[in-house]
Parts: C-alpha cells; structure tokens; sequence
C-alpha cells in the first residue's frame, strides 16, 4: 500500500499519476488525508495527556517522599481523570486507524513515469518485437487439435476429472511439461536465482502482504474450513517469507525462483480466445522474485526483462514485449511489461511473462524493512516476473513447430525431452 506521509506530502502528484491508472475514486485520497490530520490530533491530545500524567506522577512521588502526603493525595484527587481520558483517547485512535487502513488499502499502487496513458490491452506500447513470424501451411492446426491428434493433451478428460480448465497431460505432452519446469529452473539458477520450494496455500495475512486481498478474492481458490487460499502465483509465499523482516542492506539483491502449480478461478472467462491452454484455472509456473535497494529497481527490472527475452530465445519463439498502459496495470504494481509470443496456429500474439516493480507497494504491506547508510529504517523494493508460464508457450511451441515429420521440438529441449519430435 501506499506510505501515508507520501499522500500527504504529494497529495496533487498522487491523484494525478493515479489518474493514469484511470482510478475512480480519487475523493479517498482526501477522505485519506482528512482521517490522518485526526490521528495526528488525537494523538497529539493523547500525547499532552499522558505528559501531564507523568508530570503530575512524579510531583506526587516528591511530595511523598517530602512526607507531605495530603498535598500528594490531593494533587492525585485531580488526576484522577487522565486515566479515563487516556482510555478514550485510545479507543479513538484504535477506530481512525481503522479506518484509514480500510481506505488506504483501497488506493492501488502509482505508476511510474514512463507509463503510457490508456484503458486497456490496445493502448500498451509495443517496446520492441524479436524473431520472424512463422509461416506454416495451410493445413496448419491450433494447439487443441494438436493435442488431439498426438494425443499428449486431454481436455475432456480433465473436465470429467475436476472442470473446464483442468487438462490432462499425457506422455510426451506430460514430458514437455516437465523439461520446460527443468530448463526453466536450470536457467534460473545459473543467472543467479535461489530455488525454493514453497507451499501453495497461504493464509490471508500472505494474499494482504502482496496485494491479492483484498483486491483480487474472486479469483483466488478459497478453502473455507481452514481459511486458506490456493495461490495464483509463487510470488505470494516467496515474497512472504520476507513479511515483517528486517534484511541487511548487504543482502541485496534477494534473488529467487520457485516452481508451482498456480490455480486462478478466472470467473467470467468464455469463448474462443480462451480455448485450449490460453486461460487455465490450474497451470505450471516458474516464478523468480527479486527484493532489492530502492536506488536499484529501475535497473532490476530491466535485467528482469533481458533475461525472459533470453528464454524466449532460446526456444525459438518470436516474441513483443509490452509496456503496459496505467488502464491495463495490476492494481499492485508501478510499471508491467508483457512478454507475448506469437501463436502461428491461432495468428495472435499470446502473453507468457509479465514482469513488475512494485516499488514500496508490498514492502510496505508486508513491513519489509532494511537499514540504510546512514542508520535509518527504510523500505525495500520488490519486483517479479514469469519465467515462464508454461500453458501458453506449449501452445505456441506446438503450433509454430508443425513440421511434416511431427512438432519439432527446440534443440535447448531435446535433453530435457529425450525426443526431438511429438510424433
């Protein structure tokens, strides 16, 4: 969330760059900084009271110790109704607080400067395309006829099993699956990612601590009995096992990856362009996570970028990275880029990464701290990206690799597949 101070000291800079992620209810910020100035009063009331307590306790105690008792019981006759005040003055606080986190959990995360103006996927700036479009045949099938016919992907069958979005991979369908979690994860760890193995439900504190709660709750799996949430994504328990920490400012940059299967309800999501792998409740994912120095995020999530490019590189697939519009941002991040891959099968570019600086956002929620230079308390930067998802990018490599022997599988693969064709 938001730093208070910073609200109240950029109140004007704070609804203009939240205008850029097309933020309606700009009054909060006021409601925000209104409910503040009344802490602060109440506070400062508080404060007053509780100093002429201690005030008036320690003349009490140099009159006792004087012998001069009737002054002291007299003088504590009058007293007598700090403690009351105290107490209403507490509860006052308890419930302006409150309220102010209710609000300010409502304000998204601001933008970055670079974030081009727009409502939605058509006003994302195109930063830059990578490799030639495939040309495939005209006989040339979407990925689900392709599952079909090789029989390595079974829609029906998952929707028999569990639902619509919960497919079944089948030999050497299933064997893809697992060399890209491999490659994914090899690549990670030679460009310096920590692997962690994480659990893949998390209490609410966790969801809260990166932003999925209370903002995104309809779509997230939620086991009632123990209220526990399935995970969208590994960045919620990876980042979360830095919630209420304290880090050496020599421990930067945190880097880590994990693999996990993420569940996404995706409510209201129908049609064609969500046929086969292009939208799942359940897939696979490797994420990485970065914690890092404010002075370096900027930097990091370019890094971040380059090195998704890289994977896509090297599995032969042309891709477009995206800046994403304020309109078409996570409601936790400052700046998103897109890695989409083109979709030969289907003629239409499909998003496989996206990678983001949420600057203070989360570290704040979480109280993700680390001492400076000079002795101060501050607040971390947090970043993460897909590296990659895997639903969208078996779709592509099956579609784009249709060759008469088969789908040709990329040569960085074939050690993790054991084959060089789907055949």
């Amino acid at each position: 969330m938001l730093q208070l101070n910073y609200i109240r000291e950029n109140r004007d800079q704070v609804i203009e760059r939240l205008g850029i992620k097309n933020f309606k209810e700009l009054g909060l910020v006021d409601e925000i900084i209104a409910l503040d100035e009344s802490r602060r009063k109440i506070q400062a009331e508080s404060d007053a009271i509780a100093a002429e307590a201690n005030a008036l306790a320690k003349q009490i105690g140099d009159l006792m110790r004087q012998g001069k008792k009737d002054e002291a019981e007299e003088i504590k006759a009058k007293s007598s109704g700090y403690k009351e005040q105290t107490k209403t003055f507490t509860e006052k606080l308890a419930s302006i607080e409150e309220t102010l986190l209710a609000k300010i959990v409502m304000v998204p995360n601001l933008p970055h400067s670079s974030v081009p103006a727009g409502f939605g996927a058509d006003d994302n700036e195109v930063v830059l395309e990578n490799g030639t479009l495939p040309t495939l045949a005209e006989d040339a099938l979407p990925h689900w006829e392709i599952a079909s016919k090789y029989d390595i992907i079974d829609f029906e069958l998952g929707t028999k099993i569990t639902g619509a979005g919960f497919p079944v991979y089948k030999g050497k369908g299933a064997r893809l699956q697992r060399a890209l979690i491999n490659f994914f994860l090899d690549q990670a760890a030679e460009a310096g990612y920590d692997e962690l193995q994480v659990p893949i439900l998390v209490n609410e504190a966790s969801g809260f601590g990166t932003g999925q709660l209370p903002d995104k709750e309809g779509q997230m799996y939620h086991v009632g009995v123990d209220d526990l949430y399935l995970i969208p994504t590994a960045e919620v328990p990876v980042t979360n096992l830095y919630r209420d920490v304290i880090i050496k400012e020599e421990q930067f940059p945190i880097r880590h990856a994990g693999y996990t299967p993420c569940f996404r309800r995706e409510a209201g999501s129908y049609g064609a362009h969500v046929r086969g792998l292009n939208r799942l409740h359940q897939f696979d994912k490797v994420e990485t996570v970065q914690i890092v120095h404010p002075d370096k995020s900027y930097e990091v999530i370019e890094e971040m970028s380059l090195y998704v490019q890289g994977l896509l590189q090297q599995l032969e697939l042309p891709y477009r990275v995206l800046r994403l519009c304020g309109g078409d941002m996570s409601f936790t991040a400052s700046l998103t880029y897109d890695m989409e891959v083109y979709s030969a099968g289907q003629k239409r570019w499909l998003e496989v990464s996206s990678v983001s600086n949420f600057e203070t956002y989360q570290a704040n929620r979480l109280k993700l701290r680390f001492k400076n230079a000079a002795g101060k308390m501050q607040l971390a930067h947090t970043l993460n990206g897909s590296a990659l998802a895997l639903p969208r990018i078996v779709a592509s490599l099956l579609e784009n690799n249709q060759t008469e022997k088969g789908i040709k599988i990329p040569a960085v693969l074939v050690p993790y597949t054991g084959f060089e064709y789907i055949d």
